[in-house]
């Protein structure tokens, strides 16, 4: 089973959620926010492996490329420019289709490849993890998510997702069997996870919801999710202890007193989204 943990915008506890759950339920672990993640932080596995992440890119063969500006028509993201007699390449906005390839008349365009980020793997506590590293300047994450999710252990899989709901999410819940939904009662909580349930809707999947920073009274998200028969899989309090914890790095799931907290949601996750 893959769980994906997303919330519809940073700072919720996205992280807290899945790197705890994947410790209290003996889950690999596997963080997709490639551009900063930081579950790692946490959970400081050995990393044993180390694996470059490469895209291909077009090159123009100068002695066969007449500049009809085919290839530049056809692009869709306007990676190809023609300027005065000579086509331009913005490599970074190149999404590797190979339209300008099949649109060369004059068999002047090839492809190489270069790096844009890596994937680490390593163990902790006999768990796997893993996540990706999406290069600095690099604008595009989604090549370095498929390859991280490629490949996923026939175990259970924790996937932390990128924030937001933007391509990123959507290509990271492609690979998901089920989702957790982490948000906190606020305004912006509430407006952001109308998004994230909007988007987790259109994968057909089943999905609940745990609220950190949670004063266990009733709140916006709880009237939410009751108009919406969405399932509170539990939540987190809003303490200080817990606060100052997460902000020293510190593992909740070792603390006696917040142990029962992520046991608890390990089990209220099983039997709302099926899975053992």
């Amino acid at each position: 089973m893959n769980i994906a943990v997303l919330s519809g915008k940073g700072g919720t506890g996205k992280t807290t959620v899945s790197t705890n759950l994947a410790l209290a339920s003996k889950s690999n672990y596997i963080d997709c926010d490639v551009e900063e993640p930081n579950g790692f932080l946490f959970l400081k596995p050995e990393i044993d492996k180390i694996q470059k992440v490469m895209i291909e890119y077009p090159i123009m063969d100068d002695d066969k490329c007449t500049a009809c500006g085919a290839c530049v028509e056809v692009c869709q993201f306007n990676a190809l420019a023609k300027v005065r007699k000579n086509i331009v390449l913005f490599e970074k906005l190149c999404h590797s289709c190979g339209a300008c390839q099949i649109a060369c008349k004059y068999d002047a365009i090839n492809y190489e490849k270069r790096e844009i980020g890596k994937i680490e793997s390593g163990e902790f506590r006999d768990i796997k993890c893993s996540r990706g590293i999406l290069n600095i300047g690099e604008p595009m994450a989604v090549p370095v998510i498929k390859e991280l999710l490629k490949d996923l252990s026939e175990e259970n899989n924790i996937i932390d997702c990128p924030p937001g709901t933007s391509c990123n999410v959507v290509n990271t819940l492609k690979y998901a069997d089920s989702a957790i939904l982490v948000t906190e009662p606020t305004k912006f909580g509430l407006h952001d996870l109308k998004i994230a349930v909007g988007v987790v809707r259109m994968f057909h999947i089943p999905f609940g919801i745990i609220i950190n920073k949670d004063d266990e009274k009733e709140n916006i998200i709880r009237k939410y999710s009751r108009e919406e028969n969405i399932d509170i899989i539990g939540s987190i309090p809003y303490r200080r202890d817990i606060a100052r914890a997460y902000s020293k790095g510190e593992i909740l799931y070792d603390n006696t007193n917040f142990k029962p907290i992520f046991e608890e949601l390990v089990n209220r996750s099983k039997a709302v989204l099926k899975w053992n």
